[in-house]
């Protein structure tokens, strides 16, 4: 049997691309901060590293996100790699979500809402921010981190899972 490439033309269905993109797999992140009404999170996918030296990570929110504005204005943040075990925080996040309600925090050393449990966090200064289209690069020092063992929770094709080693 011989693999039939899936392919696109130009113009093709915005849907297409963003099935296309889901095929590579990604962890999945939740970026919190502290806004005027109190703490806000913000799952995303769309986290990556970017340096060593000096430390920097980027992560892109939607710019259709209710919550868009806090996190572009926000000077600190944290972002939590999460483990397979918080799936549940990810329906807490979204749009009707019950948010960090009755949901036990702390903070980190800039004032972020932090969580225990993430496979690994890091504390954020954002220091620039570039245009995405319909997102925007946040770019981060990472001025402190934290990690743990455990399984990472992953994303691909629409859902959510665990990440099983080949070979």
């Amino acid at each position: 049997m011989t693999d039939t490439p899936l392919t696109a033309p130009p113009g093709a269905p915005a849907r297409a691309f963003r099935d296309a993109l889901g095929r590579f797999a990604t962890g999945v992140t939740l970026v919190t901060t502290e806004a005027p009404q109190g703490p806000v999170g913000f799952v995303a996918n769309s986290f990556a590293s970017v340096s060593l030296d000096p430390p920097l990570v980027l992560w892109s929110p939607a710019r259709a996100s209710a919550r868009f504005p806090l996190f572009r204005d926000a000077r600190h943040y944290a972002i939590h790699v999460l483990a397979v075990t918080q799936f549940d925080l990810i329906a807490r996040f979204t749009r009707q979500g019950a948010g960090f309600e009755g949901l036990a925090h702390g903070r980190n050393a800039q004032g972020a809402p932090v969580l225990e449990g993430a496979l690994a966090r890091f504390d954020c200064e954002q220091i620039a921010s570039h245009d995405g289209g319909d997102h925007l690069v946040i770019l981060g020092r990472v001025l402190g981190f934290d990690l743990q063992e455990g399984a990472p929770l992953v994303f691909s094709q629409g859902a959510y899972g665990g990440f099983t080693q080949a070979g």
